[in-house]
């Protein structure tokens, strides 16, 4: 679902199924054009233009099932994506069974016309099974999801970072060899850990135009009735890396008013005006924070809707399907008619049209547009009204079918 300023609804999807999901629905850029993007069950990835058209869906390859933690399409126009899979392990020296499960992160870099795998991480390959901080006989996966991948970020110089909530760790990963150059936090981090600068369970870890990193830190976590429950607050942070001293510093920290505990999920998103917008996950909640931390913008939602993550992006669209007009008799000479267009961006007011045929219409006046479904009441005892949507400039940019009323 996109919303605007006002958190009216612009355009919504709804999912095949009750028992779907969609998670990390953003706008990115391909082929220089800015599109849509997601992942949804089972295990596709989607990609829309600005008139709402697929023009591309993945999946996973070599026999794998994707996994929606991270659908990112890099600068060199491929798809970067996550895949979860179970692997028999001898889980006893982390405390649990010989013959046991563990569930390593996959990254696979995908062609996004062709589905050719371009390079393909493992985790089991590269981090042991000591660095999570998983009790396997707590976890809710059989065996142990030691890993947890969910993000995956292009560097600077082209490599990737890849955060693991597991062990707690940003981990930089040489793209051609697929050899870890450095961890970031967690068990055997490379950089020592300044004041403020641990983290815990993290979320969503990208290098930020200025060489920074934000992360979103669910906090430190402990299981009741086998069940995690934060006990630290959730917080979105920016963090200096110091190369040199091998060194990390805390930039900046966003906090919430009211103190978010997120036990799963969440965002930070830095703005191209230095604000940070943050989805609070679990904690259900969005918020815009200015550079220094003024919370400038704050949604609820409702325990029903939750989101993994959430973002705020400009966006101009103008879908394929036309607008659609509903109208109903009030009485002889009235008729209320509701318009809307699911995803049109540029819609300023709506104009009425009404006449005795469909072929037969002349314009009653406009109305300036209202929300996701404006309503307008007009003075008319033809049998037919259509709309038309129109841009600031009086320029229509698209018209219903004629509705024919109701005696």
């Amino acid at each position: 679902m996109i919303v605007d300023d006002r958190g009216q609804v612009v355009w919504f999807r709804p999912l095949r199924s009750e028992s779907g999901r969609v998670m990390n629905f953003e706008v990115q850029n391909y082929r220089g054009e800015p599109v849509l993007t997601w992942g949804e069950t089972p295990g596709e990835y989607v990609i829309f233009d600005s008139s709402y058209r697929e023009i591309a869906r993945l999946t996973a390859a070599n026999g794998y099932n994707g996994d929606h933690h991270e659908f990112h399409i890099s600068p060199q126009d491929t798809a970067l994506i996550t895949i979860y899979n179970a692997v028999p392990r001898d889980l006893s020296s982390i405390g649990g069974a010989k013959d046991g499960v563990a569930w390593q992160g996959i990254v696979q870099e995908l062609d996004i016309e062709t589905g050719e795998v371009l390079f393909e991480w493992k985790s089991l390959d590269h981090v042991g099974l000591d660095e999570t901080y998983v009790d396997p006989r707590e976890d809710h996966y059989p065996g142990v999801d030691y890993f947890h991948i969910n993000s995956i970020d292009v560097d600077h110089d082209n490599n990737l970072l890849v955060s693991a909530r597991e062990t707690s760790t940003v981990y930089k990963i040489d793209r051609n060899t697929g050899e870890v150059i450095w961890r970031l936090g967690g068990k055997k981090s490379d950089f020592e850990m300044g004041p403020g600068t641990r983290f815990a369970y993290q979320h969503d870890a990208r290098r930020l135009p200025d060489g920074t990193i934000s992360i979103f830190d669910n906090g430190t976590l402990v299981f009741d009735n086998g069940l995690p429950k934060a006990v630290e607050e959730s917080r979105g942070i920016v963090l200096g890396l110091h190369h040199e001293e091998r060194s990390a510093s805390l930039v900046h920290q966003y906090t919430h008013p009211d103190e978010m505990n997120a036990d799963a999920a969440g965002n930070v998103q830095r703005l191209p005006n230095g604000d940070l917008f943050v989805g609070w996950g679990r904690a259900l909640a969005v918020s815009e924070f200015s550079e220094e931390g003024e919370l400038l913008f704050d949604l609820e939602l409702p325990p029903e809707n939750r989101t993994y993550r959430a973002f705020r992006f400009p966006w101009s669209a103008q879908p394929k399907r036309p607008p659609v007009a509903v109208a109903e008799r009030i009485s002889e000479h009235e008729v209320r008619v509701y318009a809307s267009w699911n995803g049109a961006t540029e819609v300023a007011a709506w104009e009425v049209l009404a006449g005795p045929s469909p072929g037969r219409l002349e314009a009653l006046g406009s109305v300036p547009r209202d929300g996701f479904e404006t309503a307008m009441q007009v003075q008319t005892s033809d049998p037919y009204v259509m709309v038309r949507a129109k841009q600031s400039s009086g320029r229509v940019l698209g018209a219903s079918k004629p509705v024919k009323l109701g005696s």
